[in-house]
């Protein structure tokens, strides 16, 4: 008798009009194809995100939930990864001996920016208040603050405030004194200016306030002086 799984043109015809059942599979063939069905199923699971994986979950059949769990826990630890990055909002304070820990060392791809005060000077007091606000806008920033002398000994109050921005251990930028931070009419918008001009944080803002303010101010001056021609009137009614 012909072997009914025998690969012959007439096994096939029989095979189509279903007089002969479908051919077997081998185990090996079967394992493969298995095996490739799997990946199929896997590589779907690993383009999902979180709510992805929620959303479809009816759409996968039972044998599926050991695999949608194992990438639900997978994409769980990535967020929970992401989320280390948001993990300061405010502003910590640290001393010289914290220095190299805090800022130096801060870690891969963490900005960090840090305040030089000293109690009793308005200018600290007003910085310190505006990277309070920055902190918790900026949540991925390193915010920190310390005592001049206490961070650095012998650091002069005449530098004071004083503004570092670290990236990964190497300073990006300095602020020092307070001409530059424009005295005691420093906005929070301005601050939030400098530093992103540093790389520290990304900000919303479209330009610099603190142009628009000197814009305003140089529109003041002008319009508040005499115009040539009244001038000139003035002098011929002497």
């Amino acid at each position: 008798m012909q072997d009914p799984n025998e690969d012959t043109e007439w096994n096939d015809i029989l095979r189509k009009k279903g007089i002969l059942p479908p051919k077997e599979i081998p185990k090996d063939d079967e394992e493969e194809e298995l095996a490739l069905q799997q990946q199929s199923v896997v590589k779907t699971y690993e383009s999902m995100m979180l709510d992805e994986l929620e959303e479809n979950e009816d759409e996968f059949g039972e044998d599926d939930e050991a695999a949608i769990e194992m990438y639900r826990q997978k994409r769980l630890a990535e967020w929970k990864a992401t989320q280390m990055k948001n993990v300061f909002g405010e502003v910590g304070e640290i001393s010289g001996q914290d220095y190299v820990k805090e800022v130096n060392q801060a870690g891969e791809g963490i900005w960090v920016v840090l305040h030089l005060y000293k109690q009793g000077i308005p200018l600290c007091s007003l910085i310190n208040q505006h990277l309070s606000s920055l902190a918790r806008k900026f949540p991925q920033t390193k915010f920190l603050k310390s005592i001049s002398t206490t961070c650095i000994p012998n650091y002069p109050d005449r530098n004071l405030p004083t503004v570092f921005v670290y990236f990964q251990g190497e300073m990006k930028a300095q602020f020092i004194g307070p001409l530059v931070f424009g005295g005691m009419n420093l906005k929070v918008e301005e601050l939030e200016w400098r530093l992103s001009e540093s790389g520290a944080v990304k900000t919303d803002l479209e330009e610099n306030p603190r142009k628009q303010i000197e814009d305003k101010l140089m529109s003041s001056i002008r319009s508040s002086l005499p115009t040539r021609r009244g001038s000139d009137s003035d002098d011929e009614d002497d």
